[in-house]
């Protein structure tokens, strides 16, 4: 399926999930993992926003995943253990839009120019190579979960009161000039405690950023422009 075919199936899914959710549990953290995170994100927040519920502390489009596949594709390369390695990745949820920031990765990593360009590439179409992979038997699905559980496991950490719990999420933000963004946050018992920001950035990345921008909101407004045309159809019925 394209990103296209994905929206026209899930945006309504997601959308009535939404309105339930404003509903019955108004004050819930809610994690968006269902793509395209980039329009989903903002279709949940619409809904909650017309329901006057809206919290942007705690709505989270995951995109672990992202950080999951850099840790590992970085560990393949350097002999690191995976469990070891921490790549902060920013922008949004596909393609182009995903920025792993590899000059701010923990252990620091030295690559050539061709070796940070090429392993950027790489992780921003994992999400193909696996579909490859599969031979057309489908995408990502245990590395998924574990990425959505270790999510869900650091936020109900910070909920209960664990101190410096960190993750990367697609949030709405002020970053990277767009309305939502994922940088790296502070977790805390309400959700996002602080946004950490993009970080002091390679000029490499903030080449990135610029080019992910149209992009990224496009993918945004996709988002916005569902949930009021659908409150258009919701009236003139």
């Amino acid at each position: 399926m394209t990103r296209d075919d994905l929206f026209e199936t899930n945006a309504s899914i997601v959308a009535t999930l939404a309105d339930a959710c404003a509903h019955n549990c108004p004050d819930a953290m809610l994690c968006i993992i269902t793509n395209p995170v980039n329009s989903t994100v903002p279709i949940v927040s619409d809904i909650l926003k017309k329901h006057g519920v809206y919290n942007p502390k705690r709505v989270f489009g995951v995109t672990t995943l992202d950080i999951v596949r850099a840790n590992t594709f970085v560990a393949e390369l350097t002999g690191l253990d995976p469990a070891r390695v921490s790549v902060p990745v920013v922008g949004g949820h596909v393609g182009k839009t995903i920025i792993p920031l590899l000059s701010q990765c923990t252990p620091k990593v030295e690559f050539t120019e061709d070796t940070f360009a090429a392993l950027t590439h790489r992780i921003q179409e994992a999400g193909t190579e696996v579909v490859k992979a599969k031979a057309g038997a489908g995408s990502a699905t245990l590395s998924m979960a574990y990425a959505g559980a270790r999510f869900a496991l650091s936020l109900l950490d910070a909920m209960n009161g664990k101190e410096g719990v960190k993750e990367c999420a697609f949030v709405r933000s002020e970053e990277g000039k767009c309305t939502y963004f994922s940088t790296p946050l502070l977790l805390g018992t309400n959700g996002v405690k602080r946004n950490l920001g993009l970080g002091k950035l390679s000029a490499f990345e903030e080449k990135l950023v610029a080019e992910a921008s149209s992009e990224l909101k496009a993918s945004i407004r996709k988002g916005e422009d569902f949930v009021r045309e659908r409150a258009a159809q919701g009236e003139a019925q």
